[in-house]
């Protein structure tokens, strides 16, 4: 496990990006990955499409998105275009890109 930490903390610093700290205020943000994935989902992509888009797994793409779900508190994809504007204005970043 600790290799693998160690390998993915050389390819953040790679590609210039940070890891993002986890405190009680940020656990009901979206990570990137999450932003990313629901974005995708809110366009209409299924779930092996936003895989093959990601390279990652349906299955994964399906863990993400469960997790947005809790997190912004939506019960389909139908309210993602609505749940990732008021994302979006209530923190101030661009999640709706």
């Amino acid at each position: 496990m600790e290799a693998f930490a160690d390998r993915a903390r050389r390819e953040l610093l790679a590609t210039g990006e940070n890891a993002r700290k986890r405190t009680v205020e940020t656990l009901g943000d979206l990570t990137a990955q999450e932003a990313q994935i629901a974005r995708l989902a809110r366009d209409g992509l299924s779930n092996p499409e936003i895989g093959a888009q990601l390279f990652i797994s349906p299955r994964t793409v399906q863990y993400h998105l469960h997790k947005v779900f809790s997190k912004l508190d939506l019960t389909s994809r139908n309210q993602l275009e609505t749940a990732l504007k008021a994302e979006h204005d209530g923190l101030g970043r661009a999640l709706d890109s």
